[in-house]
């Protein structure tokens, strides 16, 4: 009997669920697609069909996490009506999600270890940044902007928001480090603010 595409949505779904907690725990190198299997309680077999191999499951989970990441930028900047407040809401949504433990070993150890910085910043283009890169375009129609290239700014910031979080990552307290590095980008960004 053929498996509906239902089913095979599930199998996709629970194998990348599943590959993202062992990845996590374990980290690219030691994690095994066995054990991937064997928690999914799937034959490595499946896991071949769908993923090719671990870098292929790998990509999909680093896929999987730079897409939840742009939800919750999303879903965080939505909670004001102001442009303004939307990018530094936005801001701090990202850093936030890729310090926390679900995600800051695949974004940020493995993700460019395994890939290089290139495909890394693909995907972060196709999520995070471009979401970045709409908020400025709305700002610079708004002109709440100074005279600035967008495209040029977007990169910018990104940069800083992936530097803040790296550095967060590494420091013993990082409530305290995620509160100093939104200082810092709320300090920057206002430099890019027109005087009203």
């Amino acid at each position: 009997m053929r498996r509906s595409k239902e089913d095979t949505n599930e199998t996709i779904r629970l194998l990348i669920e599943t590959a993202g907690q062992v990845f996590t725990r374990k980290g690219y190198a030691d994690a095994a697609l066995e054990d991937i299997a064997s928690e999914a309680q799937l034959t490595r077999g499946a896991l071949y069909h769908h993923f090719g191999n671990k870098k292929g499951m790998f990509h999909a989970v680093l896929e999987s996490v730079q897409k939840r990441i742009a939800e919750r930028i999303l879903t965080e900047s939505a909670q004001s009506d102001d442009v303004w407040e939307q990018l530094l809401l936005g801001c701090r949504a990202f850093v936030t999600a890729a310090v926390e433990p679900q995600h800051k070993r695949i974004l940020l150890i493995d993700g460019p270890a395994v890939f290089g910085w290139e495909v890394w910043r693909t995907m972060d283009s196709q999520n995070s940044v471009r979401l970045l890169h709409e908020q400025l375009q709305l700002l610079e129609r708004e002109h709440i902007l100074q005279p600035v290239s967008v495209d040029a700014l977007t990169p910018v910031i990104s940069g800083a928001l992936n530097e803040a979080a790296l550095w967060i990552a590494q420091q013993p307290d990082e409530k305290q480090a995620l509160a100093d590095s939104m200082t810092a980008v709320s300090l920057m960004l206002n430099g890019f603010k027109r005087n009203v």
